[in-house]
């Protein structure tokens, strides 16, 4: 492929899918420059692998599937470095303008970024409308293993939200 021809798709897709990456970086990136560095990590990955698609699933599915295992690379990379998950209350909102601030969206990006990597995954695949057999295909794991993590998920959640409505009476 001509790097020509490798550069017009990549701007097409990111044109039309760079929200998956937004996304993606926001979950795994603790701070402002923490989601800033993930999100060139994961555009060049899907423009390095853009050869690699064999157009067996979706465009938005496979970069789902670049973007996830990338940030998961990533993150156990700075983990290593001793870097982690700190500064959470520090997120500028990579999705999120200022005049469109939802404390409801915070809370449950916040939640979501204290799940392991797994279902991490899972719940931002659950909230943009992927299928269990998309989302099984993307992480490598069984449908019916995806629906029971789904249902923990929300178990959880829901579980923390009744807690924290407790605790503010």
């Amino acid at each position: 492929m001509l790097k020509a021809e490798r550069d017009r798709i990549f701007e097409e897709w990111m044109e039309a899918h760079q929200a998956i990456l937004f996304k993606v970086a926001r979950a795994y990136g603790a701070t402002h420059a923490d989601r800033e560095d993930l999100f060139q990590q994961m555009a060049l990955q899907v423009w390095h692998s853009i050869e690699a698609f064999r157009g067996e699933a979706a465009v938005s599915t496979w970069i789902y599937q670049v973007a996830l295992n990338t940030a998961l690379a990533w993150n156990r990379k700075e983990r290593k470095h001793g870097q982690g998950r700190q500064d959470l209350e520090a997120a500028t909102g990579l999705l999120v303008s200022p005049a469109s601030h939802d404390p409801r969206l915070e809370w449950i990006y916040q939640r979501i970024a204290e799940l392991d990597e797994v279902n991490r995954s899972l719940a931002l695949l659950m909230l943009d409308g992927f299928s269990y057999r998309d989302m099984s295909q993307i992480l490598g794991i069984s449908e019916s293993n995806v629906g029971v993590k789904i249902n923990r998920i929300k178990a959880t959640l829901v579980a923390q939200l009744a807690k924290e409505s407790n605790d503010e009476l």
